[in-house]
């Protein structure tokens, strides 16, 4: 295993049950895979394997429903596999369900003290790094307003302003990018340039084929729960147009 991985799947699955009805016995758990799926129960993703290098940047490409969110997830440490693995081999800032974790009640100051923290920043960090968080997600006049009082735009801008702070060297993005105005937008891409400038990995996954093709070198196509393609994001790009384009 070279020095310079960020992860590395191996044979991965996951097994989802399209009801919360029923529970699985002693032997579906320890019967082997075929015994484990049982009605109403499909594995959106399933022997995928794949490495990713310490720089690169990965756009996840697919229809809706083909894995990809899900994926993320499990590089996130979010879901556990039920087959194979996923290593990997740093921390990762996760642009993931962004709002997530926030808290209500709490003003935004002390909601940027708690997620930031939880994230693992030190409070001498979080107290450095403050203004500027405050500042990239433009609600300078809001700081001590409960976090339940902004507006869906602004709640996505903190977010996004505190985990783009953070130091971890692998960013997972999932279509982040798609909500804000235009001009947060590009605020955005700006951030994650600097990033990819500064040498983190990026897995990245979005629709906008435009956006895919700005940031990323290298795309995964999923299909039906499988990798169907490991390539450049444009020889990627141009075979899922080619399977999906109108006819």
């Amino acid at each position: 295993m070279g020095e310079d991985l960020a992860i590395r799947v191996a044979d991965l699955g996951v097994l989802f049950r399209r009801n919360r009805r029923g529970r699985r016995s002693l032997k579906d758990l320890f019967g082997g895979a075929a015994r484990r799926t049982r009605p109403g129960e499909f594995w959106p993703l399933r022997h995928v394997s794949f490495d990713v290098r310490q720089g690169e940047a990965i756009g996840v490409v697919g229809r809706n429903g083909q894995g990809k969110s899900t994926l993320l997830k499990l590089v996130a440490g979010v879901l556990l596999p039920d087959e194979g693995s996923v290593d990997v081999y740093g921390g990762v800032a996760p642009l993931i369900e962004i709002t997530g974790g926030f808290v209500g009640d709490l003003t935004v100051r002390e909601n940027v003290r708690l997620t930031a923290g939880l994230h693992g920043m030190s409070r001498a960090e979080i107290a450095r790094r403050f203004d500027g968080i405050i500042a990239f997600a433009e609600i300078e006049d809001f700081v001590d307003t409960p976090y339940k009082h902004l507006s869906s735009g602004m709640k996505v801008r903190l977010a996004f302003a505190v985990v783009s702070q953070l130091d971890e060297p692998i960013l997972l993005v999932d279509e982040v990018l798609a909500v804000g105005d235009k001009a947060f937008r590009e605020k955005c891409y700006g951030r994650i340039d600097d990033l990819l400038a500064e040498g983190r990995t990026l897995f990245f996954v979005s629709h906008n084929e435009k956006d895919l093709r700005r940031f990323c070198t290298r795309g995964l196509y999923l299909d039906k729960g499988a990798l169907k393609l490991d390539a450049p994001i444009s020889d990627v790009l141009d075979a899922y147009n080619a399977d999906y384009a109108p006819r």
